[in-house]
């Protein structure tokens, strides 16, 4: 007996399966002898091979490539799950930490153009289709699919070290590595490859190709832990799956854990269907994509949806999960279209009356910290937003006082000098006034077109040589161009660059949640959690982090696991903090949509206490992840390197300053009067959606340094 029944899975759209199934199942085993893969009967023996039957998987995924291109499909995908068994044999049950990261950096290698000579099955499998596939793909799909393979296999480790130290992340962590290491962005390239398509490279870095590669990835992962978990944590003891995540964090029964996977597993398809219905027509209108390239753009689309159909009817036909009595073909449930992700994200009434939200308790292992030049920066601030407009519209300078955007300024950086942490609260309040201006002026007329053509203006007031000759028709872009050439100067040109795309990732994100009003929909929670990072202005900080300044961290650092892992962690608890705090700010007086704990709320269709309690252990638990990664982690990474000391001085005080940046932020929200009842009620001005917490406070982490 199975340790949960199979839930009722969302499957809005029938399996096809390629005529050509039959010799692709007969090509692939003899491919597979003529590897190695089958002379270890400890990894894989023919009996065990025919029962999983990728020629099946491959034959249902991509049903309409033909014969050639089906075989070699079907190769990869033999190849991938022989390396991972054949990892789990030789490293994860023995527990060889140092081994499998030599076995995982060699296999690089075979993915050039002079691969050396393969000593086992796995890479004479790699160097054989890599030969076969990258002919004929553009440089740019040939680094795509390389990143990916290399995430995939190093992602391994992650595993391991879970298993070597007995933890099961947290559900944010959990999503974000599984995209990694479960090969779902490496499928969709390999979709590209079988549908005869390449997405345009100028919008392959666009929102909605991404969501719908994002959304491709998590529906393969969750569906698959759910059919995996018997073999993965009951018989491997593997503690990377989503129904032990949620069990553990939740605290309920396994059936209760698989129940709630498969509701974010329904959420994250109706998430690929709103952005292929509502998000690629825009697209295509933004870019002026011609006729050909919007054809490749949908193409794409359609291989990741059969992808998701006949991925489904392989599981239930493989020997390698359990498969009972689950439902196969067309079948979409009243739950599937009422509840999570459905239309229960677009039944939300704005501007209930919800009172004071009850805290939960907040962990907080860090202690804020003072700066001297808090009250002439307080009296700065002010004057500027005057003298930039801000208080002809949208704020008036009583409320702006109230907010007291100084203290929080002065707390992310008690080190700064005058001139920096004027110019960190600047920010902080131009950040703040952006992002309450564009709902009040844009949100009230659902002016979606004049949103999309503010924001693009946007980018006019930053240019690279630092000479502005746009001219500000509105205090938001007068006082971004006034905090650009303040800001910009000391930067290299490719910092300027790196800086001004962080400020634009933030402001897009502005007209992102302007859509959702306009739809009324409650955001899909690992939707949520990705963009609130924009909103939050992580892009952006995260360029400024790496400008400062004397900050020797390469960008080997920067980009590795434990740096973005650390950053995530810090950004998810201040946002979620936020969003304790605006609650009622938010919900009753802006009718807001994009807060945490009214998406908790909507997808578990919980009250409100209960919606709070999750939030608060989501908020501690990324603050525990995020000393891990600090005390852990990142020593581990820079022992690896042989780092000197320099550079683990220069990491170790980035790890500060962000300890004092989410201790200034609780100390902030306790402190000031943006979400008091009492100057809610008594506003000038209805403040926009979503406030300080997500452009305002993340902006002055570092940004103050580059004055200097």
């Amino acid at each position: 007996m199975g340790p949960f029944e199979l839930p009722d899975f969302y499957l809005p759209y029938p399996a096809r399966l390629n005529p050509h199934v039959e010799s692709a199942r007969a090509h692939t085993k003899e491919w597979a002898r003529e590897m190695g893969m089958l002379d270890d009967p400890e990894i894989w023996e023919e009996r065990r091979f025919d029962g999983m039957d990728y020629g099946l998987l491959c034959a249902y995924t991509h049903p309409e490539c033909d014969a050639a291109e089906l075989d070699l499909v079907t190769d990869w995908y033999v190849w991938v799950f022989y390396f991972d068994d054949h990892f789990l044999e030789t490293f994860k049950r023995t527990r060889d930490v140092v081994g499998g990261q030599a076995y995982l950096d060699r296999l690089d290698l075979f993915m050039t153009d002079d691969p050396p000579e393969p000593v086992n099955a796995v890479e004479r499998g790699l160097k054989d289709l890599w030969a076969r596939t990258v002919p004929g793909m553009s440089r740019l799909w040939r680094e795509r699919f390389t990143r990916t393979n290399h995430e995939l296999m190093q992602e391994s480790m992650w595993e391991l070290f879970h298993i070597e130290d007995g933890q099961v992340s947290n559900p944010i962590e959990y999503i974000e590595e599984r995209r990694k290491v479960g090969g779902a962005p490496w499928s969709a390239c390999l979709v590209e490859h079988a549908v005869g398509v390449e997405v345009p490279e100028r919008v392959v870095g666009s929102r909605p190709i991404r969501v719908l590669t994002e959304t491709f990835a998590d529906a393969v992962h969750l569906r698959n832990d759910l059919f995996s978990y018997q073999r993965e944590v009951e018989e491997e003891g593997e503690l990377s799956n989503c129904v032990l995540v949620v069990e553990r964090f939740l605290g309920c029964d396994t059936q209760k854990a698989a129940e709630i996977t498969n509701d974010l597993l329904t959420s994250r398809l109706h998430v690929f269907e709103h952005t292929t219905f509502t998000e690629l027509p825009v697209l295509f209108a933004e870019y002026a994509l011609p006729p050909h390239e919007q054809e490749a753009v949908l193409r794409y689309a359609r291989g990741l949806q059969d992808w998701q159909s006949g991925g489904h009817e392989w599981h239930m036909r493989s020997n390698r999960y359990m498969n009972g009595g689950g439902r196969t073909g067309f079948h979409v449930s009243p739950r599937h279209v009422m509840g999570p992700g459905g239309l229960r994200n677009h039944t939300h009434v704005p501007h209930r009356k919800v009172g004071h939200l009850p805290l939960p308790e907040i962990f907080m292992p860090f202690q804020a910290r003072e700066n001297p030049h808090l009250d002439e920066a307080r009296r700065a601030t002010l004057d500027y937003a005057e003298a930039m407009g801000f208080y002809t519209m949208v704020w008036d300078r009583d409320s702006h006082d109230g907010y007291d955007l100084a203290l929080c300024a002065a707390g992310i950086d008690p080190d700064a000098s005058l001139e920096e942490l004027v110019l960190a609260t600047d920010w902080l309040s131009w950040g703040t006034y952006g992002d309450d201006y564009l709902p009040v002026v844009f949100g009230r007329s659902r002016d979606f077109v004049g949103a999309k053509a503010f924001n693009r203006r946007l980018s006019e007031f930053m240019p690279l040589d630092l000479v502005v000759t746009a001219v500000a028709a509105n205090p938001v872009e007068r006082g971004l161009a006034d905090l650009w050439l303040r800001t910009a100067g000391p930067m290299s040109p490719e910092g300027r660059a790196e800086f001004r795309a962080g400020v634009e990732a933030m402001t897009a994100s502005w007209v992102w949640e302007l859509a959702n009003h306009i739809q009324n929909r409650v955001p899909d929670p690992v939707d949520y959690v990705e963009m609130r990072r924009k909103t939050f202005g992580s892009d952006m900080t995260m360029a400024l982090a790496r400008l400062a300044p004397g900050r020797t961290i390469p960008s080997e650092v920067w980009g590795s696991r434990p740096m973005t892992a650390m950053v995530a962690a810090a950004n998810d608890y201040c946002c979620m903090l936020n969003d304790l705090f605006s609650y009622q700010k938010e919900i009753e007086y802006e009718g807001e949509l994009h807060n945490m704990v009214l998406v908790v709320q909507t997808f578990f269709d919980c009250d409100l206490p209960r919606a709070a309690e999750l939030v608060g252990s989501l908020v501690t638990a990324r603050m525990r992840q995020f000393q891990k990664v600090a005390e852990f982690d990142l020593p581990a990474l820079l022992d690896d390197m042989d780092a000197d000391a320099r550079l683990r001085a220069s990491v170790a005080d980035y790890v500060a300053e962000l300890g004092d940046w989410m201790a200034a932020i609780l100390r902030w929200h306790r402190e000031c009067r943006r979400y008091d009842e009492a100057t809610l009620k008594g506003a000038r001005w209805v403040p926009g959606p979503t406030g300080l917490g997500t452009a305002g406070t993340r902006i002055g982490t570092l940004l103050g340094r580059t004055a200097s």
